[in-house]
């Protein structure tokens, strides 16, 4: 049996200083490590309620100001607005501030409002191009006030006109935008949203030709229909990957049904003529890729499941990729 001599005081002591002080700082090293092996944060997208916001029949109607308690509800603390859903209220200071201070009682921030029905960025003729930036203004003054860092955009022209010439008119409505977007610290993104801002070819052309610092993308997992009469899409991880470099601080995980037998983080649309199939894996990591490491916001639209129980799922399928990157 071997003789192990006693411990002097003073090695005791130090070993105990020693010990001490990584008990201390133990939490904080294991919180900083979560939080980089998170890689991404998890956000909610109005429009996955969107049935019950807008009162759609058979819905239980749900109120907008309800949204930030619905979020945290389900663990998620970053929230993304669309103006349908408060559309009379962009003006409507005591309504915002009441916005604003439902989403501080329930923890959660406001990231972004999506702004649709305000006119066509890209239209040919200059009045209305005009028109459509000021209808936008009071969406960027709402979106300061309520300490979102983006409004959310589409960059429509005339189908009619070519592909060039839609580019160039997007991108004017755009810059001058964005001009008003920088003056009150907020981003101005679009989202690829049907058409030719589906094509990423084009909608990075557009980026290009805006020419500012505050345009950007807002790349949605789901919306590559180039033409959704016919079926016609582009490929979403070529898509995807052209649009990182202007990503600024949101991406949109689109979804629909899921354990449909296609995989374990496969999301699908299995309506007539609009039939997607999502590997959400394959996405999250070219996202990650690029060196993003902002808000991905569910959205999603499926049928099979509730729309809680939708936003749920996708969070799950969400949270288990972030855990194998």
């Amino acid at each position: 049996m071997s003789h192990i001599p006693p411990t002097p005081r003073r090695s005791f002591l130090k070993s105990a200083a020693a010990l001490g002080v990584v008990a201390a700082v133990s939490p904080a090293v294991r919180s900083a490590t979560a939080a980089k092996a998170e890689k991404f944060k998890i956000s909610l997208a109005q429009w996955s309620l969107n049935k019950r916001f807008l009162k759609r029949p058979g819905a239980e109607p749900l109120d907008n100001l309800e949204f930030a308690k619905i979020a945290r509800s389900v663990g998620i603390d970053g929230i993304e607005y669309v103006n349908q859903m408060f559309k009379d209220k962009a003006k409507d200071e005591a309504y915002l501030g009441e916005m604003k201070k439902r989403a501080a009682g329930e923890g959660v921030k406001s990231l972004l409002i999506m702004v649709d029905g305000e006119g066509s960025i890209g239209a040919p003729k200059e009045e209305v191009r005009a028109k459509t930036v000021e209808n936008h203004l009071k969406w960027l003054d709402a979106a300061k006030f309520l300490g979102c860092h983006s409004i959310r955009v589409n960059a429509a022209s005339d189908s009619k006109l070519s592909w060039d010439e839609q580019a160039k008119l997007a991108a004017d409505g755009l810059h001058r935008l964005c001009v008003e977007g920088d003056k009150r610290g907020l981003w101005v993104v679009v989202e690829n949203h049907g058409g030719t801002s589906s094509n990423g070819k084009w909608l990075t052309q557009v980026m290009k030709l805006a020419d500012h610092k505050r345009v950007g993308i807002l790349p949605d997992f789901g919306n590559f229909y180039t033409d959704r009469n016919k079926s016609e899409m582009y490929n979403p991880y070529q898509g995807l990957r052209e649009f990182m470099p202007w990503v600024k601080e949101a991406v949109s995980a689109k979804s629909w049904d899921w354990d449909t037998g296609a995989g374990r983080f496969y999301t699908e649309e299995r309506r007539e003529k609009i039939e997607m199939t999502l590997d959400y894996e394959r996405l999250i990591k070219i996202v990650i890729a690029a060196g993003y490491s902002g808000y991905i916001g569910i959205e999603y639209e499926g049928s099979k499941h509730s729309e809680i129980d939708g936003i749920k799922r996708t969070k799950q399928a969400l949270e288990e990729v972030r855990a194998l990157l």
